[in-house]
């Protein structure tokens, strides 16, 4: 099980550093390492410690 930090990034939010080797597998890096486009994350609190990510293409906003 690989471990991910989470970061303060300001004030307001903190961030998970979501693993490239995963990116590429959905498709959204290009051949560069770098995102193809423009995306969102849906982020679900579940309970004690469990959150749901659900990736959102620009097409579907």
């Amino acid at each position: 099980m690989a471990l991910n930090k989470i970061r303060q990034l300001d004030q307001d939010s903190v961030g998970v550093t979501l693993p490239k080797g995963d990116m590429r597998v959905e498709g959204i890096l290009d051949e560069n390492g770098m995102l193809k486009g423009d995306y969102h994350v849906h982020i679900r609190h579940i309970g004690d410690g469990e959150w749901s990510l659900e990736l959102i293409d620009k097409h579907q906003l």
